[in-house]
C-alpha cells in the first residue's frame, strides 16, 4: 500500500474496506499457494496494479465527482456453467455498437498510460498475455487470451481483492471459504463504481457483462443492480468437468511449485456441483431469469440473440445484426481438446449422480461425446 501511494504521489486511499480482503488473500498465498518464484513476482505485480487502479479511481473522482452518479441501467449478466458458450455469446453481443463490454485492457488498466501521446494499454496487456502463454503452453487451446476481447466480472472485483478469480489461478482454500462467508455485496458495489468510470470515458451504451462465477453472487448483483437482466447458459456438465479441471491446472501451473491433480479434480468438480445447485435454487426464486442451452446457441447463434433481445425488450438494428453475422463468418469455431475424467481421479457415474438435480431441473441432455 505504501509503495502504491508513493508511485501515485498520493497520501491515502479514499476507502480502506479492501484491507481485510487483501489480508485474507495474502495470508492464503503465503500459507497455502506454494508459490514459485515467478508466482511471488506475479502476485506482487498484480496486487500493486490493483492498488494503483484504486488510487486512479480516487483521483478521477476528485476531478469529476459526477462519475459516481452515473446510472448503469438494465445491465445484462451472462452466467452459467463454464465452457457453456458464455464467452462466445458475450463476444457476439459486444459486436452491437450500442453495447459496451469491458475489454481486457480496460479491466486491467481503466485509465490511459501514455507515452509520447500514445495510449499503451493494449500493447502492454498483449505483451503480458504473450508472456503468460510462454509460461503456460496449452492454455491458448482452452481459453485464448487477447487484449481486446471482452473480460469477465471477476477481473473487476479482483481490484478490491474479492474475486473467485484468485482461487482459479492459485490453491487458496481458506480465502475461498472466507469469501463465500463474507459474500459479494461490497465487491459488486465496487463493480458498479468501476463501470461508472468506464462509462464516463465512452458514454451512451448498454452494458453486457459475463462470468460463470456470477452464479455465486446473484444476491449481490440483484442488490446493486435491481434492474439487471440475468441470463443462464446450460450444458451437459460431464462435457465440461475435465476441461475445467485442465484449464485450472494450466492457469495455476506457472505460479506454483506443485499441483496435486487428484485434489484439483475434487476441488473443481465440487465447485461445479455447487454452481449447478445455486442455479437451480436461483431459477426457483427468480422466474425472470432467461435460459439458453449450449447446443442451441452454437447451432443458431442469431436465433439466440433475437430471443435475448426480445426478452430484454431491446431492438436489434440492421447494423448490429450485420456486424454479428460478419463476426460469426470470421470466427473459427473453437474445438477444445478432450481430457479424460480419470486423469484427475474423477468417475463419470459419480458425477452423473451429483449433477442429477441440475440435469433434471433444466432439461439438459447429454452430448454425444459423453453418452458412451
Amino acid at each position: 500500500m505504501e509503495m502504491a501511494l508513493r508511485r501515485a504521489r498520493r497520501h491515502n486511499f479514499s476507502d480502506l474496506s479492501f484491507m481485510e480482503p487483501l489480508r485474507q488473500l495474502l495470508n492464503a498465498y503465503e500459507q497455502e499457494a506454494d508459490l514459485s518464484q515467478f508466482g511471488r513476482h506475479a502476485v506482487r505485480f498484480d496486487m500493486l496494479r490493483c492498488l494503483t487502479n484504486l488510487l486512479l479511481l480516487d483521483e478521477a473522482e476528485e476531478t469529476d465527482p459526477s462519475i459516481v452518479a452515473r446510472p448503469i441501467e438494465r445491465p445484462i449478466f451472462i452466467t452459467g456453467l463454464p465452457r457453456s458458450a458464455t464467452t462466445f455469446l458475450h463476444t457476439l453481443l459486444a459486436q452491437d455498437p450500442g453495447h459496451a463490454a469491458p475489454r481486457c485492457w480496460q479491466s486491467i488498466y481503466p485509465y490511459p498510460c501514455r507515452l509520447l501521446g500514445f495510449d499503451l494499454r493494449k500493447l502492454d496487456v498483449a505483451f503480458q498475455f504473450s508472456m503468460f502463454h510462454l509460461f503456460s503452453p496449452g492454455v491458448a487451446a482452452l481459453h485464448p487470451l487477447a487484449a481486446d476481447t471482452p473480460q469477465e466480472c471477476t477481473d473487476i472485483t479482483a481490484q478490491v481483492f474479492q474475486s473467485l478469480r484468485f482461487d482459479t489461478t492459485h490453491r487458496i482454500p481458506s480465502y475461498q471459504n472466507w469469501l463465500d462467508a463474507h459474500g459479494h455485496h461490497a465487491a459488486f458495489r465496487f463493480h458498479r463504481r468501476f463501470l461508472q468510470h468506464l462509462d464516463a470515458q465512452a458514454p451512451g451504451r448498454h452494458w453486457i457483462l459475463k462470468s460463470p462465477d456470477n452464479v455465486f453472487a446473484l444476491d449481490a448483483i440483484r442488490a446493486v443492480y435491481p434492474d439487471a437482466r440475468i441470463v443462464f447458459l446450460h450444458r451437459d456438465p460431464l462435457s465440461v468437468v475435465a476441461s475445467c479441471v485442465k484449464l485450472t491446472e494450466l492457469l495455476r501451473r506457472p505460479f506454483t511449485r506443485h499441483i496435486d491433480r487428484g485434489e484439483l479434480g475434487s476441488q473443481v468438480s465440487a465447485r461445479l456441483v455447487e454452481n449447478t445447485a445455486h442455479m437451480a435454487e436461483a431459477a426457483e426464486r427468480d422466474p425472470g431469469i432467461v435460459h439458453f442451452h449450449y447446443r442451441k446457441i452454437v447451432a443458431d447463434p442469431m436465433a439466440t440473440v433475437r430471443a435475448l433481445y426480445d426478452h430484454c425488450e431491446m431492438s436489434l438494428s440492421e447494423d448490429a445484426e450485420a456486424r454479428m453475422r460478419q463476426w460469426l463468418k470470421q470466427t473459427r469455431r473453437h474445438r477444445h481438446p478432450h481430457y479424460s475424467l480419470e486423469e484427475f481421479g474423477l468417475d463419470a457415474r459419480d458425477l452423473s449422480r451429483r449433477f442429477a438435480r441440475y440435469v433434471q431441473a433444466f432439461g439438459v441432455t447429454p452430448e454425444a461425446s459423453t453418452v458412451h
